[in-house]
């Protein structure tokens, strides 16, 4: 394990106390035991798994009863004998035997990563993420609201259902991923916490399906994120941060120190890693630490919770400067390129 010690970079996440904010969220990174043990040692303060997607359990299951329990072997009188063979291991199995596997062989805390269609499905899996040991469980509802006969606050109560639902039968802490795209985020996030919420991650981010001009057929594209993507979740959180006491995650575009020491000020309790681990391997994580201790020391912070939250809108030496007092004057400060025509 990384060794840091000239300043507190512990913080709290969902009840958990971490060494540090630097977490790998879900990703292809965790679907190993070697890669967890190198994102460990890197100093990851937790790791969060890659998600159980409900929608691939009721794939395999409906294979299973397609081509193992209703196929005819020939012999009438036993037909119906379809013993499934030791070695074969589903889906939701294999992601149950690697929680079990990363708890035991990680000395850091372990997320699991619940991805459902259906409150059976969300209660059922979360109940099995639990009883394999997860420390917490984050509920990512990648829900796009496409329905035009549904309103606003039929999407919100989704979430609300999903989260009451966990809530009355979990004991572990559940946090909530969210997109960006709620009407009243802070509103929301209030309602979340009333309902029992222990945190929120924001935000989810929606892969855009892509149209190929060729086949004419939508296809899925996949993109890492840009540093760019971190001003929304900076901003949100600062707007956020002091009022409501969940814990604060943020995630998607955090690739460098000072988008990260930003999240910070802007108070999140911790800063989830992805793209740029898969860009440059596990050992990068190493050298954010590095070169986050280094910022506070040089700027004289003896600890995270020094510096958490401190330029958030309520403590920021301008507040209006995270609404719309921004957009104007961003177009006032505009300046063409010289040699444009103005």
């Amino acid at each position: 394990m990384i060794d840091l010690t000239s300043v507190d970079l512990s913080t709290h996440y969902l009840g958990l106390k971490l060494a540090n904010p630097l977490v790998p969220s879900a990703s292809p990174l965790s679907k190993d035991l070697t890669s967890a043990l190198r994102l460990e040692e890197a100093g990851a303060a937790a790791i969060v798994m890659h998600s159980l997607f409900e929608e691939k359990i009721t794939a395999e299951n409906l294979n299973m009863a397609r081509f193992f329990f209703q196929q005819a072997i020939g012999h009438g009188e036993a037909d119906s004998f379809h013993p499934v063979p030791d070695t074969v291991k589903s889906y939701q199995e294999q992601y149950l035997a690697l929680l079990d596997k990363l708890k035991s062989r990680l000395d850091i805390p372990v997320i699991a990563s619940l991805n459902g269609t259906s409150l059976n499905g969300w209660l059922d899996y979360g109940l099995a993420l639990q009883q394999a040991g997860a420390d917490a469980l984050e509920v990512n509802a990648y829900y796009i609201a496409a329905n035009g006969d549904e309103d606003s606050a039929a999407v919100e109560q989704r979430y609300l259902d999903l989260l009451q639902t966990l809530k009355s039968n979990l004991c572990i802490p559940v946090t909530l991923k969210l997109s960006a795209q709620f009407s009243s985020p802070i509103h929301f996030a209030k309602r979340l916490e009333q309902a029992g919420a222990d945190g929120i991650v924001l935000f989810n981010r929606f892969y855009q399906p892509d149209i190929d001009l060729e086949t004419l057929q939508v296809v899925p594209k996949l993109e890492l994120s840009t540093p760019t993507e971190a001003l929304l979740r900076i901003r949100w959180t600062a707007l956020m941060y002091g009022r409501v006491k969940l814990s604060l995650a943020v995630t998607g575009g955090f690739h460098n120190t000072p988008e990260i020491v930003k999240a910070l000020l802007a108070g999140a309790d911790i800063v989830q890693l992805c793209s740029v681990l898969l860009a440059h391997g596990p050992e990068r994580l190493r050298e954010l630490l590095v070169e986050l201790e280094n910022w506070l020391v040089e700027h004289e912070y003896e600890s995270i919770s020094q510096l958490k939250g401190s330029v958030s809108q309520q403590h920021a030496i301008d507040p209006s400067a995270y609404e719309r007092a921004n957009y104007v004057q961003v177009l006032d400060n505009y300046s063409c390129p010289a040699g444009v025509l103005r």
